[in-house]
């Protein structure tokens, strides 16, 4: 979670965040018009919000990981890969995926091929994607019935993610980090993007976990500080 403040900074960094209180937890609205206002790099800076949670991420069942179309997608073109045979390589085809094979994605992925956003698989290729889960998984690409990317249902999953679907996933610490759009979507588009996450996001909260799920939040762009703002009003959302 990016945290406004100290000297290692540039100038246009340091600008950026002096208009922005660091110790304070905007209203989400006001958070979401700073964090667009704060982008000033020379390309379209993709706004991510980190979430920290109130779960023990070192246990198994308190694990929290998801996906959510988003109402105005990421802004970027997205490269799906696809592992699927016969009828449903040809849906993945129909649908618009970029790489699609079985055995032979696996050899071309050993060999280094890497050129692919998302994954989808059907759940007879997971045997043959298991074999390069050491490569896919440290990426975030695994596959994942929890997600929706092991699946029959290849065409409408690969269109969803081609049109802007967020996966996210807790880390060690407990921090979900998950994209929300471009700077350029401007703030009302960024609050329609970040109040699905939420709604998905809360969809998730493990059975064993105990006490307040969303505890604190912070938006920024690729090159800007963090934004801080109060969880409190999306607790129930």
């Amino acid at each position: 979670m990016a945290i406004v403040g100290g000297s290692k900074h540039g100038k246009r960094w340091r600008k950026v965040a002096g208009a922005i209180e660091h110790r304070k937890a905007y209203a989400v609205d006001e958070a979401c018009k700073l964090v667009v206002g704060s982008a000033s790099a020379k390309f379209d800076e993709t706004v991510e919000v980190a979430f920290r949670l109130g779960i023990d991420a070192k246990k198994a069942e308190q694990g929290v990981r998801g996906s959510v179309a988003l109402p105005h997608g990421l802004g970027k073109s997205i490269r799906v890969a696809v592992f699927a045979k016969g009828e449903k390589a040809k849906e993945a085809e129909a649908a618009g995926a970029d790489v699609i094979g079985a055995e032979d994605l696996v050899e071309k992925i050993k060999e280094g091929f890497m050129e692919f956003d998302s994954v989808v698989a059907t759940p007879d290729m997971m045997v043959q994607v298991g074999k390069v889960g050491k490569l896919l998984g440290p990426r975030g690409l695994m596959p994942s019935p929890k997600v929706g990317t092991v699946t029959f249902d290849v065409g409408p999953t690969v269109k969803s993610l081609k049109s802007g679907r967020a996966e996210f996933r807790a880390d060690k610490a407990g921090i979900v980090h998950a994209p929300v759009g471009k700077a350029s979507f401007g703030a009302a588009k960024i609050m329609e993007n970040l109040s699905a996450l939420v709604v998905a996001l809360n969809k998730t909260k493990p059975s064993a976990a105990k006490g307040v799920f969303l505890k604190s939040a912070a938006l920024s762009t690729t090159m800007g500080p963090g934004v801080h703002f109060d969880v409190a009003p999306l607790r129930n959302a």
